[in-house]
């Protein structure tokens, strides 16, 4: 029996439930993932191209060397947009404007922390990679909460 029978069998028919409404698009946490492993893996694409330039990759800090690492790339990518993007989701079930301002807040904080690899001790090419890591940091956030907003409104 088709539904367009039962939708158009009358009163007679009991009434069932209707069937669970399928969201599209992604979930608040399938978003949240999303988001932090796109980030983890640009930034990944860009330590490998630095490293195949022949960046030293190497940070000089109060006379120590610090060597940007595969790890430190990925918890760097990784840790701020989940801690940062995560509360800012947390906050929207409580007030939704949170969403947008967490949008607009996260991806400017991480584009004005590229004033500490343009700053630091390191060569061009380490520089120009740490700071590009940085704006895709700061990409992600917007992208991320631009993606869950979009997300919100359609459903």
């Amino acid at each position: 029996m088709s539904s367009r029978t039962v939708a158009n069998s009358g009163p007679s028919v009991p009434a069932t439930a209707a069937p669970p409404v399928r969201r599209s698009g992604f979930g608040r946490w399938q978003v949240l993932v999303t988001g932090a492993v796109g980030a983890a893996v640009v930034n990944l694409v860009v330590f490998a191209v630095a490293k195949l330039a022949g960046a030293s990759l190497v940070v000089m800090d109060a006379g120590e060397e610090h060597a940007v690492t595969v790890g430190g790339v990925i918890g760097s990518s990784v840790v701020p947009l989940l801690v940062g993007t995560g509360a800012a989701l947390l906050l929207a079930l409580w007030k939704p404007v949170f969403l947008r301002i967490a949008q607009y807040v996260g991806s400017g904080l991480a584009l004005l922390s590229v004033a500490g690899p343009l700053s630091a001790d390191a060569d061009g090419g380490t520089v120009a990679a740490l700071s590009l890591m940085h704006i895709t940091l700061g990409v992600a956030v917007f992208t991320t909460l631009r993606l869950h907003r979009r997300h919100r409104r359609h459903r």
